[in-house]
């Protein structure tokens, strides 16, 4: 772990304003140490979690947006083939900045991270240790966007080559422009479609194509120099995300804690590597209202002593951990996003002086 991470708080990634000036205004107030760059769903479909990052392969004509269905793999077009052989001439075309750069996503699909890389740029990094981005993981690209014939596009081994090689180029692109900005880097890979392995609804979905579709995505990080970490909702089988090289792993324990009390072996094992716990302390619901720093930090030392009596090593769960809120906060009104973002700073500043 780097040590430098102790205690630091930061953001998953959406926000609900309309602006990047407010939602960049309130991050840089709040998550000093870890700014990220802001998703802003309600602005348009193409800041959409999936769509944000489907931009190179709708540009390639390999995925159709059409009124009335999810994005699909155009794979009965006459010229797939030919579409398909650019795509992968692309893809090995070497990792040089040029060709990593045919992977960004356009300005209209994210404006909140030009507008942070313009600031950084313009004002400088401040109080800022590391930086923070993010992108949507495999598991939800491929369960949301389907083949020709409505099929989850994860089902299918070459659908799903494509969004890993895409999406790895992409982790690729967003590390380097945001290194440039001086300062180390974290990556989060959103994945809440993790969600869905061990439920009979999803019969299909392995653990070895999970495992497999994120390892590139990890190795692409590690190989540009970044830390890379995994936030997926709800109860997953945490011991699927503890096996891999994650360096942080983020589950909402106000709602799901005791989903963790199964893994609690895999999780001890993950933390003598060196992984970090983030602990999605700062609900992004409702109940923000009635919660205070001085109420979520005692109901995360409470977590932290029951972790403790099933054997997870204390020394390293209380030090190798960072603070976020439980999910993103686009769903939520700016006053509960702002109620979010006020009370994270405050739990992350007063553990640390424990």
């Amino acid at each position: 772990m780097d040590k430098k991470l102790f205690g630091l708080a930061t953001g998953i990634g959406s926000m609900p304003h309309q602006q990047t000036d407010p939602a960049l205004r309130l991050i840089f107030k709040s998550l000093t140490e870890i700014p990220h760059w802001p998703q802003l769903p309600s602005t348009g479909e193409e800041e959409g979690f999936i769509r944000q990052y489907l931009s190179p392969l709708i540009e390639r004509g390999l995925v159709m947006e059409t009124a009335g269905r999810s994005p699909f793999f155009q794979t009965d077009a006459a010229d797939w083939l030919e579409r398909l052989t650019q795509f992968y001439t692309d893809v090995l075309a070497g990792q040089d900045d040029q060709s990593v750069a045919r992977f960004a996503f356009p300005l209209s699909a994210a404006a909140g991270f030009y507008s942070f890389m313009e600031r950084l740029r313009q004002e400088g990094t401040g109080d800022a240790l590391y930086l923070k981005g993010q992108l949507s993981g495999p598991v939800t690209m491929g369960f949301q966007v389907t083949d020709e014939k409505m099929q989850p596009a994860f089902y299918h081994d070459e659908l799903r080559d494509i969004l890993v090689r895409s999406l790895a180029l992409q982790v690729r692109w967003q590390a380097r422009t945001l290194v440039s900005c001086g300062l180390p880097v974290i990556l989060f890979i959103d994945d809440p479609g993790i969600y869905g392995y061990g439920q009979s609804t999803f019969v299909g979905l392995s653990r070895e194509a999970i495992q497999q579709s994120l390892i590139p995505l990890i190795e692409a990080a590690k190989e540009e120099g970044v830390l890379i970490g995994v936030h997926a909702c709800a109860g997953v089988d945490w011991s699927l995300l503890f096996e891999l090289p994650f360096d942080v792993v983020n589950i909402d324990v106000y709602h799901y804690f005791t989903s963790l009390l199964v893994y609690t072996r895999e999780l001890d094992s993950y933390l003598a590597r060196g992984g970090s716990l983030a602990w999605g302390i700062v609900p992004t619901s409702a109940e923000i209202e009635s919660e205070s720093a001085e109420s979520l930090l005692a109901k995360l030392e409470e977590q932290m002593l029951i972790l403790e009596k099933k054997g997870v090593d204390s020394g390293r769960l209380r030090s190798q951990l960072i603070f976020t809120p439980s999910c993103g906060t686009g769903s939520l009104s700016v006053a509960h996003a702002e109620h979010v973002y006020r009370i994270l700073p405050q739990i992350s500043q007063r553990y640390r002086k424990r």
